[in-house]
């Protein structure tokens, strides 16, 4: 009759080495999903916001308030650009000076 009380283990290897790669597949599938359905309620509530903001606010659309100032501006501007193109025109039919490639 033998004894067999101390039993020595030769193999300490792991039954399992990989962890569960479908649980992590499936939460990363969800996240995703969770993650576009969110961005497409976000931009639904921005969609509506911005809808529903009034034109008026906008300082484009103010001409009572602006007139004279805009007149004014706007002839400065036409101003600039015309003293540019006579500017331009001057340089264009100028003769130019002709470098004498001996010197």
């Amino acid at each position: 009759m033998e004894l067999k009380f101390l039993k020595k283990e030769k193999s300490f290897k792991k039954t399992n080495l990989f962890f569960n790669t479908n649980l992590y597949w499936q939460l990363a599938v969800c996240g995703a999903f969770i993650l576009s359905v969110a961005s497409c309620f976000f931009g639904y509530y921005l969609f509506i916001n911005t809808n529903n903001e009034s034109i008026s606010q906008s300082p484009i659309y103010d001409y009572k308030r602006n007139e004279v100032v805009n007149k004014e501006k706007i002839d400065t501007i036409l101003d600039y650009f015309s003293a540019r193109k006579q500017k331009s025109n001057q340089i264009l039919y100028s003769p130019s000076p002709v470098v004498d490639p001996s010197l």
